[in-house]
């Protein structure tokens, strides 16, 4: 498959009805692997925005009463018909995203994962019942559909991203507007498709693409939306946040991260560089749980630094599209500028450039993985989320020293240690604040596990039971079952 697989039309999906780009302004869907375009997207209306609000509106109660069973139903059609178009959709995704068609592939068992996974789930939004305190007493909490749900998505992970909100909020009996990047359109109007296709009542889902701060303005000041689930950057969640809190709408944030990774020195050296390094250039460094800091113990430094070149240098960048290729382009210009601006930064304040350090080739927006030591405390890239495939390595004595460096930040999303020590590992878990922790291992974000982010890096959760959660709204009920 190729390019020419790419939908010959993007649209809005609104009240059930695709609506193209026929009388609406457009915006370019760039590949960034060519720098070709390969479509061009519909920009919503007032009238869309206005439209899909309406929709979600005016079918949340009859969702809402949908028994559990049924809502179950549907999501699981819809997870078979992803798993039916999956070659089809992983390349949509590769073309553009840019991250490997392997890694596309794997993004979509996820998709399927947390759908079916939601379904499932959506049977177990149980309440509670309470001991009674009087005779023909009884009382108890139940749990019920929030409301009307915004969703933003971005483009980093369009798929799994999109399918861990709209999955939990239609299990939960939530109605959805969705708003995902502008830069990867054509996967998420795929997974739309799949709902609608599977039997999911019109209005339930709608889909707006556009002008991202008209749409989310729009949006969350609507009364008809009474939750808000938001994955990005802190700038752009503090932003929404605060519309969301001039009408004490509850909001799920999932938002920056920059990842400490410890490396004690009683670990092997070469296992651990091959583990970081590939987890650490996954999808061009592009990942909110990327590992983004690594501190190496001073007596391993040196050959682990010498085996995380080595790796570093193994990995095939290319076109997404290639066989073989383990690391895409950048999304995006800004990105690509941002590494460049990273490395020079770091370089002129001290830094040693031990691997990449630039962009390759001229079409496409292509960076070397880059390896970076010496960096010094001032750098950028250790105060800014790196979001790119730079990895800056610093040295550390001391348990607490390291901690008391990697808990410097205000993000707080995802850690990493490695040790084979039981007491370092759980005096790891005890003091770093983060709210995704791995030890000896990077495991991404998984359907039934909770991630939520500390300080800057979010509120709320997305995963597990926890996810669900956030679309309910938990109520009492006391009766007395005498006759009045």
């Amino acid at each position: 498959m190729s390019a020419a697989q790419y939908p010959q039309q993007l649209e809005l999906y609104v009240a059930g009805e695709w609506r193209g780009t026929q009388g609406r302004e457009t915006l370019p869907v760039v590949n960034p692997s060519t720098g070709l375009t390969l479509g061009q997207l519909p920009v919503a209306t007032t009238g869309d925005i206005d439209d899909a609000l309406s929709a979600a509106g005016s079918t949340f109660a009859a969702w809402a009463a949908t028994s559990a069973w049924d809502r179950e139903a549907i999501l699981k059609r819809a997870a078979g018909l992803i798993d039916q178009r999956r070659d089809r959709l992983a390349v949509m995704l590769t073309l553009e995203n840019g991250k490997p068609l392997t890694d596309s592939q794997g993004e979509l068992d996820r998709v399927i994962e947390t759908i079916l996974w939601c379904a499932e789930e959506g049977k177990r939004a149980y309440g509670r019942v309470l001991p009674p305190r009087a005779p023909m007493l009884s009382q108890s909490s139940i749990k019920r559909a929030i409301g009307p749900v915004g969703a933003f998505v971005p483009w980093n992970f369009p798929a799994v991203l999109a399918a861990r909100k709209l999955a939990a909020a239609l299990a939960a009996g939530c109605t959805v507007v969705l708003k995902p990047a502008e830069e990867t359109p054509a996967i998420c109007i795929e997974l739309v498709r799949a709902f609608a296709d599977a039997g999911l009542p019109a209005g339930v889902v709608n889909l707006l693409f556009g002008v991202p701060a008209e749409i989310s303005e729009r949006v969350i000041s609507s009364p008809i939306i009474r939750k808000v689930t938001f994955t990005g950057s802190v700038g752009v969640g503090r932003l929404l946040a605060t519309q969301a809190a001039k009408q004490l709408k509850p909001v799920t944030m999932e938002l920056g991260g920059h990842a400490p990774v410890i490396i004690f020195d009683d670990v092997n050296a070469d296992c651990v560089a091959r583990m970081c390094v590939a987890f650490k250039y996954r999808n061009a460094g592009q990942v909110c749980l990327s590992p983004s800091r690594f501190y190496v113990h001073a007596s391993l430094a040196a050959a682990f630094t010498e085996s995380f070149v080595k790796y570093a240098s193994q990995i095939r960048v290319d076109d997404g599209m290639q066989q073989g290729v383990q690391m895409g382009p950048l999304n995006n210009l800004r990105r690509l500028q941002a590494a460049q601006g990273f490395v020079e930064q770091a370089c002129d304040a001290g830094a040693r450039l031990e691997f990449g350090g630039a962009r390759i080739g001229d079409v496409g927006h292509f960076f070397a993985p880059t390896v970076l030591s010496q960096v010094s405390a001032d750098a950028n890239v250790l105060h800014e989320e790196p979001f790119c495939p730079v990895a800056p390595i610093m040295t550390f004595e001391t348990l607490d020293e390291v901690i008391e460096q990697a808990n410097k930040k205000d993000l707080g999303l995802a850690a990493y240690a490695f040790t084979n020590r039981m007491e370092r590992a759980a005096q790891f878990v005890e003091q770093i604040e983060a709210g995704w922790l791995g030890i000896n291992n990077f495991v991404p974000a998984l359907a039934d596990a909770p991630i939520g982010g500390m300080k800057d890096s979010g509120l709320g959760y997305e995963g597990g039971p926890e996810g669900l959660d956030a679309y309910l709204h938990a109520r009492f009920v006391s009766q007395l079952n005498v006759e009045m």
